[in-house]
């Protein structure tokens, strides 16, 4: 996206302010299109700017890394540098004999070459933050919030918004760039028909608990197969994998996670979602609408440098409650519809997970206008979402 275009107010900018005065290296993560480039652009100005998918300083970093660190020896952001990893360990000896705070700026698209990079050549050296698409608050902080049809069709990619681009078209290419760009360096895709027919699968099994084995028999491939593009998936944040709730409470829990995409606009194109009719009708609205709410709430512990508490719960009879959160006082509970009408039953999960744990603060998250509070619960109109996402994590 320009830098003089459209500009979002970034929540995560205060985390990195705070960590460049304190780290030698900064490391941002994110999927693309996250707004990566144009955050560490806005927030270090005066530095030089290198991107690592030019094929000339790829080639030139990869070849002579020494060199290419000395042609850029300070202040310079190298953005995408999961292309040229080896880069991180003479960028470590620069730091350690240069001792200059935010020396290097990196930014990354995948966790899994960069990941163990990090972790061998710049521990202790770098922190590092993650960068989701915008938040509820970042993308409505100065306009009134559309109808829930709008929210998960658009999706929430700030260069398809300040670009106004349409969206079946910005996901149609988005999608072709991931797969032949960034999945084909991760591994070794062999058909990509087939990995593009399992990501469709996993869209339509959004909010659902992960059957690596039902997923080989649709697709055609191992379950070894499937985990790998699982994992591939999950380290580029195409899809995040919520964990079930265990905390020793003598009933017997599901063990599986669930899986969810980073951005419900993608998820959309992948179901064939291309109109708010459509998208009322749709079978899995109600999903689309959950993985909103819970990854607006991932954005936000990422927004705080903070590694994110999420679970959720279900027990072998049934019993469910769409996501909980671990805080230092207590238990944040919150069940997620999308119907506009509010009725009894949506708390029933809510219910008999507070009867089994103390200290529960209870949340109902619904696609109805009134937003009230109760006895029991806190209901929250979907177009109070922003609010919700930036509930402070205690």
């Amino acid at each position: 996206m320009d830098l003089h275009k459209v500009m979002f107010n970034r929540k995560i900018i205060s985390e990195i302010n705070l960590l460049a005065s304190q780290f030698r290296v900064l490391t941002l993560l994110g999927p693309r299109q996250s707004g990566k480039t144009t955050l560490t652009r806005m927030a270090f100005p005066d530095y030089e700017y290198l991107s690592l998918e030019d094929p000339d300083h790829r080639q030139y970093a990869t070849d002579d890394p020494r060199g290419f660190l000395n042609d850029h020896p300070k202040r310079v952001i190298f953005d995408e540098v999961q292309r040229v990893p080896q880069l991180l360990s003479y960028i470590q000896t620069r730091v350690d004999g240069d001792k200059i705070k935010a020396q290097f700026i990196l930014t990354g698209s995948h966790q899994l070459e960069l990941g163990a990079a990090i972790t061998q050549s710049l521990a202790g050296r770098t922190a590092v933050l993650k960068l989701l698409p915008l938040s509820m608050a970042e993308l409505y902080e100065d306009q009134s919030v559309p109808d829930i049809d709008s929210l998960l069709l658009d999706g929430f990619m700030p260069g398809k918004h300040a670009d106004q681009i349409d969206t079946v078209r910005f996901y149609r290419a988005y999608f072709q760039t991931y797969v032949e760009r960034d999945v084909r360096q991760i591994i070794n895709l062999k058909d990509a028909n087939k990995f593009e027919k399992m990501v469709r699968l996993c869209a339509g099994r959004i909010g659902q608990l992960i059957n690596q084995v039902s997923l080989a028999n649709d697709v055609g491939v191992s379950a070894t197969t499937i985990n790998e593009w699982l994992s591939v998936l999950e380290a580029s944040f195409i899809i995040f994998r919520l964990q079930p709730y265990h905390d020793n409470m003598g009933k017997r829990l599901i063990k599986t996670p669930k899986l969810y995409f980073v951005d419900t606009g993608l998820a959309a194109w992948l179901l064939g979602i291309e109109t708010k009719v459509q998208m009322q009708r749709d079978p899995l609205r109600g999903n689309l609408f959950e993985n909103l709410v819970i990854l607006d709430r991932l954005k936000s512990y990422y927004n705080q440098g903070r590694d994110p508490s999420l679970f959720f719960y279900r027990d072998s009879h049934g019993n469910e409650v769409d996501l909980i959160e671990k805080q230092h006082n207590g238990l944040l509970a919150t069940e997620i519809k999308s119907a506009q009408t509010w009725h009894s039953s949506f708390s029933k999960g809510l219910d008999h997970f507070s009867a089994l744990k103390k200290n529960v603060e209870n949340h109902i998250i619904y696609g109805g206008e009134q937003s009230r509070v109760t006895e029991k619960y806190r209901l929250v109109s979907y177009q109070e979402l922003a609010e919700f996402g930036e509930i402070q994590i205690k």
